[in-house]
């Protein structure tokens, strides 16, 4: 059974990120998928210090929900991350998730300890933006890229929507959301990504 991991960065509920990510969701659940969704606004994840704590560890030493958050990572076999787009990046309770992954690329880099969590695992993004700019997702795309590798997740590709701010727009959008039901079974079957043109890489 597959692990997957939904990682959702909106701080607005019921938001257009929190609606493609319900639809993930639940169509990887109908597929027989191990699968959960994690709202970063629900749970406390600060932004990393930069104190070297986990230099010698390979763990940070921030004691809030981060802990339980990169054990979830770890046992993943997918993990997909969803941000909308605030001045042309991730929100900040997204960024701070990935700051924290700075012990885990001590982990692998520094102490050699191998993939985070014992194995590797798939990494897809998914994003919301409200314009229809050209480079929109050009930068984030470069983090979650680096944020992937820090946890061992290969990079499957990117699920992107532009011209999409109203709350609930995206359900205007059939193509996305046919598109996020299918990306869900095909992860539940662990099928494979390489044909599903919806993946921008």
């Amino acid at each position: 059974m597959t692990n997957i991991l939904i990682v959702n960065g909106s701080p607005r509920k019921g938001g257009n990120t929190d609606i493609l990510t319900d639809t993930l969701l639940e169509s990887a659940l109908q597929g027989g998928a191990n699968a959960e969704k994690i709202r970063l606004a629900s749970v406390k994840v600060k932004p990393c210090l930069e104190c070297g704590g986990c230099d010698e560890t390979g763990e940070c030493i921030i004691d809030d929900d981060g802990k339980e958050l990169f054990e979830k990572i770890a046992r993943s076999d997918v993990l997909v991350v969803a941000s909308p787009i605030f001045f042309y990046n991730i929100t900040s309770i997204t960024q701070a998730m990935v700051e924290r992954s700075q012990a885990c690329w001590v982990s692998k880099y520094l102490l050699k300890r191998g993939p985070w969590g014992g194995k590797r695992r798939k990494g897809i993004f998914v994003s919301v933006g409200a314009t229809k700019g050209k480079m929109l997702f050009d930068g984030v795309i470069r983090v979650m890229k680096y944020f992937f590798d820090a946890v061992d997740a290969d990079y499957a590709g990117a699920m992107l929507y532009r011209n999409v701010e109203a709350k609930g727009a995206i359900r205007a959008r059939q193509e996305a959301m046919e598109q996020m039901t299918e990306l869900g079974r095909l992860l539940a079957s662990e099928a494979e990504l390489s044909g599903f043109d919806a993946l921008e890489r």
